[in-house]
């Protein structure tokens, strides 16, 4: 299981990511606490507080994922 935080900064980052993450044939969960939605869902994710950096889970150690969202991981704090 692979876990990271993401940030959006607008609409069109939210529909970029999710056109690419919806062409990866697994599961991924984006969410805080006890609110997580598939994040393949665009209702779903325009449901998240998307202000906050979101923890997006996947279940694949395939390193090519890693490269495709790395534009929306969240800056360490």
């Amino acid at each position: 299981m692979q876990q990271v935080y993401v940030k959006f900064n607008n609409v069109e980052q939210v529909t970029n990511f999710i056109n690419i993450i919806d062409k990866i044939d697994i599961d991924f969960d984006l969410g805080m606490g006890n609110r997580t939605v598939d994040a393949k869902s665009v209702i779903g994710v325009f449901g998240l507080d998307l202000t906050k950096p979101q923890l997006l889970r996947y279940d694949s150690d395939d390193h090519r994922i890693m490269e495709k969202i790395t534009p929306f991981l969240a800056a360490a704090e």
